[in-house]
């Protein structure tokens, strides 16, 4: 298994993301666009979850496609960047048709909780998140920077800086499976020597290990510690980690579900503890139907099953990447500079 050209989502062709921050309120937004309406699903494991349109998504509603999946600090008040870009794409006519003058954008969304971060959230009765919707709908491109970025740019991690984590993975030569995750847990990412949980499933890209300090890189992490260590145990409250996994396959609203579901273990991978009351736990699968997900109907499910186990790899990938590319900001203190020494 290898990465993609630039280890980012958007190694899935037909995907984009946009990104935005306000350093003063120290929060962002991402959003993940595909060229046209794709299928998504999403499955939701943590205890303190804030969505929007998740029930739209359901195999069973009216609705089978999205128009994009926003991802937003700022917790009940992030959730307005969604309508930010439902304006933004419904003033250019994309939407689902329903005979009125506008179409409907279908954009799910999930927030995380960054409010308690030290920035300026005296934002009077106008929260700043429908105009970062925008913002980021603005910029869309196939490249985009980690760490301190979009949804990331206010996650704390654990007692570390938490950031917007990115990673892809080819295989057969083609990309299957691209994720974007804003990590912002209670739980820890590290152990007490700062080695990441999810180093066993680092990859190389441009000749290096993906994440991972030099001396650390051959070290696997002790869990023999306290469950809790190294985590945001004494502020609790407020966390949530959220992504989108992109794929070209064909994927059903059933089929991406199952991919979703297994996408979450990712995150188990590379958060502990991970799924507390605390956290709101997120992840969406976004299929462009690009590529036939199987040669035959009876080998779907096979085909399905090592989809979704590429996925929960790539997803705790990303986690890593998010941490490992973090800045300082404020009190929360970056990984490389925590461990550097």
């Amino acid at each position: 298994m290898t990465p993609g050209a630039k280890n980012l989502i958007t190694d899935v062709a037909g995907i984009k993301t946009g990104h935005a921050i306000d350093a003063g309120v120290r929060t962002g937004v991402s959003i993940v666009v595909p060229d046209s309406p794709a299928v998504v699903a999403a499955s939701i494991a943590g205890g303190g979850p804030g969505t929007r349109e998740t029930d739209a998504l359901k195999p069973e509603t009216l609705v089978e496609r999205a128009d994009a999946v926003v991802l937003s600090g700022g917790s009940v008040y992030g959730l307005d960047a969604a309508s930010g870009v439902t304006a933004a794409m419904g003033s250019e006519g994309r939407g689902f048709p329903t005979g009125a003058p506008k179409p409907s954008p279908i954009i799910p969304a999930a927030i995380l909780f960054d409010v308690g971060n030290g920035g300026d959230k005296e934002w009077g009765d106008t929260p700043p998140y429908a105009a970062l919707g925008r913002q980021a709908y603005q910029s869309l491109s196939d490249d985009f920077a980690l760490g301190n970025q979009g949804a990331g740019y206010g996650a704390n991690a654990g007692q570390l800086k938490g950031g917007l984590g990115s990673a892809s993975v080819c295989h057969d030569g083609s990309v299957k499976v691209g994720a974007l995750v804003a990590v912002n847990p209670v739980g820890s990412v590290v152990d007490a020597k700062g080695r990441f949980w999810a180093q066993p499933l680092a990859l190389m890209h441009d000749g290096a290990p993906e994440f991972g300090l030099e001396n650390l890189r051959d070290e696997l992490a002790d869990a023999s510690g306290h469950p809790m260590a190294q985590s945001k145990w004494a502020v609790a409250m407020g966390n949530t980690s959220i992504g989108v996994v992109a794929v070209a396959a064909d994927l059903s609203v059933g089929e991406a579900k199952r991919v979703a579901v297994m996408a979450q273990d990712g995150l188990a991978r590379a958060i502990r503890p991970v799924h507390t009351p605390f956290d709101g736990d997120a992840i969406f699968v976004l299929a462009t139907g690009a590529e036939k997900l199987a040669a035959t109907d009876e080998m779907r499910p096979v085909a399905l099953a090592e989809l979704g186990a590429m996925a929960a790899d790539c997803v705790a990938r990303a986690v890593a990447r998010g941490v490992f590319h973090a800045e300082t900001l404020g009190d929360a203190r970056a990984y490389r500079e925590r461990f550097s020494t």
